[in-house]
């Protein structure tokens, strides 16, 4: 593989960035300075080094990203930034958001090109829990606790999964669903006669939104994290 793409892959910038990092004299193969980005590599044998860190290769990417308010959960969009564009160094590992959260919602969400995990992580039949933090505008009737837990029904035609609430203080739940239709959260307090005036992902499956990134930052996962969601399967 050329160096340029491998550095592109592994996360170091777009092709033009990359050609400026080896232009600087900043990557090593080897133990040596490599000054020519179409240089061709075995990534399972040799050694490259960038500005110290070794570059780690891998075909199938994992990103935890705190989704800011303000940005689609989308690959690309006209009018609107996405969360690709918090992203953007990734070109070309084909990556899109699982599943979505709206667009004035925050919270974790994970980023990938592993198809099959993805389709995983958002298969109603699969029930994978996705945890929120929601902030109502009133206080919450604890009269619809039963509904919620039961399966709340949204209109004629749409009844939703049995969820778990945990009550915390005024206006203020934990909400546990296992599906993802459009704007479920906030159609389910519509329901109950509430309106969602703050809503946060903490948690998809065993994996929990890390409490060191702030706002639009994102890092790849660990092993054990890449293991916890594959260990909801």
């Amino acid at each position: 593989m050329r160096l340029d793409r491998l550095l592109t892959n592994a996360g170091f910038g777009s092709r033009k960035e990359v050609k400026k990092i080896v232009r600087d004299n900043r990557v090593s193969v080897n133990g040596v300075i490599c000054k020519n980005e179409s240089t061709h590599l075995n990534y399972e044998c040799d050694e490259i080094v960038v500005d110290d860190i070794k570059v780690v290769f891998a075909e199938k990417v994992y990103l935890m990203l705190y989704k800011p308010a303000g940005f689609l959960s989308a690959t690309e969009d006209k009018f609107e930034p996405t969360v690709l564009d918090l992203i953007k160094k990734f070109e070309g590992k084909s990556l899109a958001p699982v599943g979505r959260l709206d667009k004035d919602t925050e919270g974790l969400l994970l980023i990938t090109n592993d198809g099959q995990l993805s389709h995983y992580l958002t298969a109603p039949k699969k029930k994978v829990e996705k945890e929120y933090y929601v902030e109502l505008v009133d206080d919450f009737n604890s009269d619809y606790l039963v509904s919620i837990e039961n399966g709340i029904r949204l209109n004629d035609d749409e009844i939703c999964a049995p969820a778990k609430v945990t009550y915390m203080c005024g206006n203020i739940i934990n909400l546990v669903i296992t599906e993802g239709k459009f704007h479920q959260v906030k159609r389910m307090m519509h329901a109950c006669s509430n309106e969602v005036k703050y809503l946060k992902r903490l948690r998809i499956g065993n994996l929990l939104l890390d409490s060191q990134l702030n706002k639009g930052e994102y890092r790849h996962l660990t092993k054990e994290e890449i293991g916890l969601l594959m260990n909801n399967k």
